[in-house]
């Protein structure tokens, strides 16, 4: 099973996919593994998947649901197999047996699991939390500790079914995808795909420059918003680590990058702390960081063929209205054309 989808539009059958799933059905799917919904629902933000949270209707005895509020997600028909979603399952597994705060499946009758109406679905405790404040040099070298945790135990076997992040992965076959679909207005195709040509042969020179850096098991997109922060002093406090949904194997910086904002100075800053606090617990190939600009420019060619194939899921237009104009994509080639430079210029170095 790939990721992208060559075809210009999903078949009919295809169409709406989540349409079927009221919140009867919501409710039904709990009920099937033993939870009794109380009719709280609430919809989760999520454009990949359905992600809902539910208040159960009496307590179930299991101290991983505190306060009896459980996290039903939904999965995106067609995207992942059961075994590669059986295998993010088994990974969070494992970094919360290491006592990593991880927010996985749980295992209700015996699989982490389940599929009900034609979904595949699972269910998580609920976890408060905000987002982390990485202005905050301590912060951040909180989550650098958990990061190199995180990644000491990607690092002990690898996936056999989940793909890769790689060029291929996350450059040519998000290419492929959307100019077989259509998806660039002819008047910007031709423009696109040079700036898209000269960026990917400058992300592959640095890839083969670092082509001996380990490949390891990843959270894969560790973004802000999947890590809900706890302030000291209450339960729990610090990180908690969710939504392993793009969890792939990649090089260890793919999981830091993406907390860095702001101009080059606060960025070395922002590295410098998460790069102190993960080498405490492991030790940092400062190598990899070469591939901070190619992994960005990855993911914005994967971004918009994501954008493209999820069209037909109507929160698709209305929340990316902007998607495929003519403007949109002069954006994209001028996005390509700096980060070619980007690329080319020194790394952050720490």
């Amino acid at each position: 099973m790939t990721e992208y989808n060559k075809a210009v539009a999903p078949a009919p059958a295809a169409l709406h996919a989540y349409e079927s799933l009221s919140p009867d059905v919501v409710l039904d799917a709990l009920a099937s593994v033993g939870l009794m919904g109380d009719g709280r629902l609430m919809a989760l933000s999520s454009y990949e998947n359905r992600v809902y949270q539910a208040h159960l209707e009496s307590p179930v005895g299991s101290d991983e649901l505190a306060g009896d509020i459980v996290v039903v997600k939904f999965y995106r028909p067609n995207r992942w197999s059961d075994a590669q979603i059986l295998e993010e399952h088994a990974f969070a597994t494992e970094l919360m047996a290491a006592e990593i705060p991880v927010v996985g499946a749980l295992s209700l009758g015996g699989s982490t699991l389940h599929h009900f109406n034609g979904f595949s679905f699972s269910v998580s405790p609920s976890r408060g939390g905000r987002r982390p404040e990485l202005d905050d040099l301590e912060v951040l070298e909180w989550i650098g500790r958990f990061l190199a945790r995180i990644h000491t135990v990607g690092a002990a076997r690898p996936f056999v079914h989940r793909p890769a992040l790689n060029i291929a992965t996350f450059g040519h076959a998000p290419r492929d995808a959307l100019l077989a679909g259509g998806h660039i207005p002819l008047d910007m195709e031709s423009r696109w795909r040079q700036a898209f040509d000269e960026a990917m042969q400058v992300a592959q020179g640095v890839f083969d420059s670092t082509r001996h850096v380990r490949q390891l098991r990843l959270h894969g997109d560790c973004h802000p918003g999947n890590i809900l922060w706890t302030p000291e002093g209450l339960p729990l406090a610090g990180p908690h680590f969710v939504d392993l949904d793009d969890a792939r194997s990649g090089p260890a910086v793919q999981d830091l990058w993406m907390l860095l904002s702001g101009e080059r100075a606060q960025q070395l800053r922002q590295l410098g702390a998460l790069v102190d606090g993960y080498d405490e617990f492991g030790e940092f190939d400062r190598r990899e960081l070469a591939l901070i600009e190619p992994l960005r420019t990855l993911r914005l060619v994967h971004y918009s063929a994501w954008l493209a194939q999820r069209w037909h899921d109507p929160i698709f237009p209305i929340n990316f209205p902007w998607f495929g104009s003519s403007d949109y994509w002069k954006g994209q080639v001028d996005m390509l054309i700096e980060q070619t430079e980007a690329m080319q210029a020194p790394p952050l170095l720490v």
